[in-house]
């Protein structure tokens, strides 16, 4: 005989998939990126998963490649993407500036920036770029690793002259001798490197902020349920990157037309054993905001550890220890 405890609980699951199932049928579209930056997205991509998961509910999965965080931003911020790949300090910046995202899921945990320059610079270090022109795309993590490494120089942005680039146009300047640095990004700053000779003269693996994944914040409030799902088909493609590496790297190697040794080196800077957003990330991306601030970037009326509280939301994917 069924008890009364058991009937309650089948009627609570049958209602909360109705109910999952309800909320999947008021959209019919999930728009998502992928980024060069973040080689989850991929193979999240080529594999499918996400169409495989939301065939039987009739939603359909369009993609929008992001050239950097800020474009992932500004996408989020039109209503043109639900969900986007940045740094955590670049979504950061995005939240104080009135973009309403949330950041729910850790695609990787990345050296994927640092100041480069051509051999024949004469620049070996952050103080020799006073003076100096140097490519940057602002509102991303290379523009904020720009902006800390000349403050803890003892400089600021007005002691270079900023040229503002998107990523790939910043490599093109550096090599063509347009620019005298960069702050750099991967897979980009490993070509430069690696095929064009270019030298990283300031690296620091702990100012780069997460790689994360950033909801809408409209769209998280209206459908927990499809976030979660979102979440969990990305833990499908990050285990499947982990398994297969030589998998992940012809994907990148497809994807981006560099050769194996530069996405080799862009790898070799990457971390993708972290998944759940938490302590950890707040911590780097709050570190980001209050240099920023102190650096003049930020408002000084700025609250950076209360902003980056709303920015991050641990209610979404798996549970604590799984």
């Amino acid at each position: 005989m069924i008890s009364l405890r058991s009937a309650f609980l089948g009627l609570f699951a049958a209602t909360f998939a109705a109910i999952g199932a309800a909320r999947a049928a008021d959209i019919s579209e999930i728009r998502l990126d992928w980024a060069t930056y973040n080689p989850v997205s991929l193979i999240l991509k080529k594999e499918g998963l996400l169409e495989k998961e939301f065939e039987k509910d009739g939603i359909t999965i369009t993609w929008v490649q992001s050239a950097g965080s800020n474009k992932a931003l500004e996408f989020l911020n039109a209503g043109s993407l639900d969900f986007g790949s940045t740094a955590g300090a670049a979504a950061l910046i995005g939240r104080i500036n009135g973009n309403p995202v949330k950041s729910v899921y850790v695609y990787s945990k990345p050296e994927w920036t640092a100041l480069v320059t051509r051999a024949d610079t004469g620049i070996s270090k952050v103080t020799d770029l006073k003076g100096k022109s140097v490519a940057v795309t602002r509102g991303t993590d290379p523009h904020i690793f720009l902006v800390r490494a000349l403050a803890e120089a003892g400089l600021n942005e007005k002691d270079v002259t900023l040229v503002l680039l998107q990523h790939a146009d910043g490599k093109l300047a550096l090599l063509r001798g347009d620019v005298d640095a960069w702050a750099g990004l991967d897979p980009l700053m490993a070509s430069a490197e690696v095929e064009g000779g270019a030298v990283l003269f300031h690296r620091n693996a702990d100012n780069n902020s997460w790689g994360v994944l950033n909801v809408r914040e409209e769209f998280a409030r209206e459908h927990p349920d499809i976030v979660n799902r979102v979440i969990a088909a990305y833990e499908k493609a990050r285990a499947e990157a982990i398994a297969n590496p030589d998998q992940l790297k012809a994907t990148l190697v497809e994807v981006t037309k560099l050769p194996d040794a530069v996405i080799a080196r862009q790898l070799e800077r990457t971390d993708l054993s972290h998944s759940r957003i938490g302590d950890a990330q707040r911590a780097t991306i709050e570190a980001a905001g209050l240099a920023l601030q102190d650096a003049g970037v930020l408002p000084a009326d700025v609250d950076v550890k209360s902003v980056t509280g709303e920015l991050i939301d641990t209610s979404f994917g798996p549970p604590l220890g799984q």
